[in-house]
């Protein structure tokens, strides 16, 4: 009987969390701050009443959390964009972030008067930009795509890099003989192979989605993930960095043509909110409050110093031959959000028995929960003083399936016309739809406009067409000047 009170306890008080948890999140979407936030106080409060110090399930959940957030954000990014971004943003996810964990490194070995090798594995540590943060914070934003797409890619890719200086800090405290050489082969390797078993996996994951036939589409988000966590597997098995093996991955899936598509993001996006906001909950509970005020100022010293000096250091030297002006850069230093990557690291030296591994979670935590609160509810604010904004995006094409049955040869799609299109002004009956293809709507300024011959397209019309998926091909190139036509095609 009490296993059965204390099963039933633990179901309330997960579902309790996550009803807090997204009523937090339109909250924090009002207020301009990062959800992540109140997910971490809730952690905190729920403290006061649960004790809770295992550092290894921790780390567990983090990294599992980690693949879904990266898998969810790699396939919502369109790779047009990013890449004309891509040397950037991997000069940041490099070059960027060793320059900045050196320098809070340093700082870190003056202001907490630990020995300089533990220094810079503090730094390591709070290095990199963390992907779940800055997915979240800058989707709802109206900053300049080109940055945008930096921030996301560099927080994509740049966890290798944060990964393999901690762990070579960790061993180099430990055993001071360990081969640097060897270390730094090491890490090429981890990006190298890392790069190709995604690009692999993904290839093979769109494969395997669009040839199997389940009897109900809601296998097919489960197939995704299953991919993903497999991709991330593999990945760590071979020595490969398992985090960008599961981006790249993602993005490949993201930007082919893929079977059930939306449902796949769809279930995404409400698994990965899920992931952060348990993760979140759970780093919380691994802190212990009554610890804090004896490091706020060490902690807010070098919080003020990562946000002002290491982080612009990174950005400017890393993109000094970049196209880049003065104000992007830095909006791209102040955008260098904080978040999980951070404390999940922090628990490498909890779990390796380093000497003041307590005491780097408790700064690494405060340091992160500042970047969230100050430089999370300000980058909106800074990007228009910075005139870093633009008004007008227009949606990706996506695809909706007909039905739910994986035996349909039908969806709906819808497009938003940009300015640029070559149907703007035009009526209906004037566009030449490929065989079988039917306007059923056109959504404009929210309210939706019967489609009839005279009806005339202006720019921001979002249309919805229903057509066969061998078509799919032939309505993208029309709409949006892009593909190629398919064989089908008449």
């Amino acid at each position: 009987m009490e296993a059965t009170e204390m099963t039933s306890d633990l179901i309330l008080l997960l579902g309790t969390l996550l009803l807090l948890g997204v009523l937090s999140a339109k909250i924090s979407s009002r207020f301009g701050m990062p959800a992540l936030v109140f997910f971490i106080i809730a952690g905190m409060i729920l403290g006061r009443f649960i004790y809770y110090d295992n550092a290894f399930i921790t780390q567990w959940f983090g990294v599992l959390a980690l693949v879904i957030i990266l898998f969810e954000g790699g396939m919502q990014t369109d790779f047009r964009q990013i890449r004309p971004i891509i040397r950037p943003a991997l000069s940041l996810a490099t070059i960027g972030v060793l320059l900045t964990a050196f320098v809070i490194g340093y700082c870190a070995h003056l202001i907490l008067g630990v020995s300089l090798l533990e220094g810079m594995l503090f730094g390591s540590i709070v290095g990199s930009t963390d992907a779940a943060a800055v997915f979240s914070v800058l989707g709802g934003k109206n900053v300049r795509s080109s940055l945008t797409s930096t921030l996301e890619a560099e927080s994509g890719s740049n966890d290798p890099m944060a990964v393999f200086l901690t762990i070579m800090f960790i061993e180099l405290i430990q055993s001071p003989d360990t081969s640097i050489v060897g270390k730094i082969l090491s890490f090429v390797w981890e990006m190298g192979f890392g790069l190709v078993l995604g690009l692999i996996c993904g290839k093979l994951a769109v494969w395997l989605i669009n040839k199997i036939h389940f009897e109900t589409s809601s296998l097919y988000p489960v197939l995704a993930i299953s991919s993903a966590l497999f991709t991330y597997g593999i990945s760590s098995i071979t020595h490969a960095s398992g985090f960008l093996g599961v981006y790249v991955m993602a993005l490949v899936m993201g930007n082919s043509d893929l079977t059930y598509r939306r449902t796949i993001l769809q279930f995404n996006q409400g698994f990965g909110w899920i992931m952060q906001i348990l993760m979140f909950v759970l780093l919380g509970l691994l802190v212990f409050p009554e610890q804090l005020p004896s490091i706020i100022w060490q902690g807010l010293a070098l919080s003020i110093l990562l946000m002002i000096v290491a982080r612009p250091i990174g950005v400017f030297v890393s993109l000094m031959f970049s196209q880049f002006n003065f104000t992007e850069k830095t909006l791209l230093s102040w955008a260098g959000l904080r978040g999980a990557v951070p404390i999940v690291l922090a628990t490498y030296p909890l779990l390796a028995g380093i000497e003041n591994g307590q005491l780097f979670f408790n700064v690494i935590f405060f340091v992160v929960l500042t970047s969230a609160l100050i430089q999370g509810t300000t980058i909106s604010p800074l990007a228009e003083k910075l005139g870093l904004t633009e008004t007008d995006k227009y949606a990706q094409p996506s695809i909706m399936e007909l039905v739910a049955t994986g035996r349909t040869q039908s969806e709906i799609s819808h497009m938003t016309l940009t300015p640029h299109s070559q149907l703007i002004h035009r009526q209906l009956q004037d566009i030449d739809l490929p065989p079988s293809v039917l306007i059923t709507a056109v959504l404009r300024n929210e309210d939706i406009v019967t489609p009839r011959g005279d009806t005339i397209l202006l720019p921001g019309d979002k249309i919805y067409l229903l057509g066969p998926k061998d078509k799919r091909e032939d309505i993208r190139r029309l709409f949006t000047g892009e593909g190629k036509p398919s064989p089908s095609a008449s």
